[in-house]
């Protein structure tokens, strides 16, 4: 990775968004999801190398709908590292057995993304992280399903990871651990949106994992 000026990007859904700005006003770029806690963090700690932080998660977006903006909006921006958290809305319609969900494109789409990433961008580092839910709000009536649908996610994701040399964030079981014998719904509002608690721990869990990398950001 460019010791330098470099480019951090976040990708994925509604989580990473945070309701981010769309224009340049920096007070509001990132949103409010983990991204703004690492980009303050990671900013405020090696602000004399001036990391570069983007977040072009879009609510509602499944892994499809990345790769299908891939261009514009990951290889066109050359990236040093591209984090990515995805899933949930893959697993919603399946889960929901919604039209859009009438195959299950997550592992492939997945794969034509990280595929085309490498070829590209040889050099850019990859983390996946891994898609979460807990028992609570709209998780709660078809909770069986919503387990097995990101169990199966998360293996895919660990698989992908390992295969792509990329680095794996786990991120389901530290919910677990938090939630373990409290209110789910501080964590994950409705069961698969965080709360700033949630979010808070997203960002420790990301710093813990990709901190002590080969892709720690120095």
């Amino acid at each position: 990775m460019n010791q330098q000026s470099r480019t951090i990007l976040f990708q994925g859904d509604s989580i990473t968004d945070g309701s981010r700005g769309r224009n340049e006003d920096p007070n509001h770029i990132l949103g409010h999801s983990y991204v703004f806690i690492l980009a303050g963090k990671l900013g405020y700690e090696l602000a004399g190398e001036r990391p570069h932080f983007i977040n072009r998660g879009i609510s509602g977006n499944r892994v499809s709908d990345l790769y299908a903006r891939w261009n514009e909006d990951a290889i066109s921006l050359k990236p040093d590292l591209i984090s990515m958290l995805i899933g949930v809305n893959d697993a919603w319609r399946i889960v929901e057995g919604l039209p859009s969900g009438a195959t299950d494109r997550f592992e492939r789409a997945y794969r034509h993304l990280l595929e085309e990433t490498k070829e590209v961008l040889p050099h850019t580092g990859l983390v996946i992280c891994e898609p979460f839910a807990l028992k609570t709000g709209c998780t709660v009536e078809k909770w069986e399903l919503w387990q097995k649908q990101l169990d199966e996610y998360s293996g895919i994701s660990r698989r992908l990871s390992e295969e792509f040399n990329a680095v794996f964030v786990p991120l389901q079981a530290a919910f677990d651990k938090a939630a373990s014998g409290k209110d789910a719904a501080y964590w994950l509002w409705d069961g698969v949106h965080p709360t700033a608690a949630g979010h808070e721990l997203i960002a420790r869990e990301w710093l813990s994992v990709v901190q002590n990398s080969q892709l720690a950001i120095r």
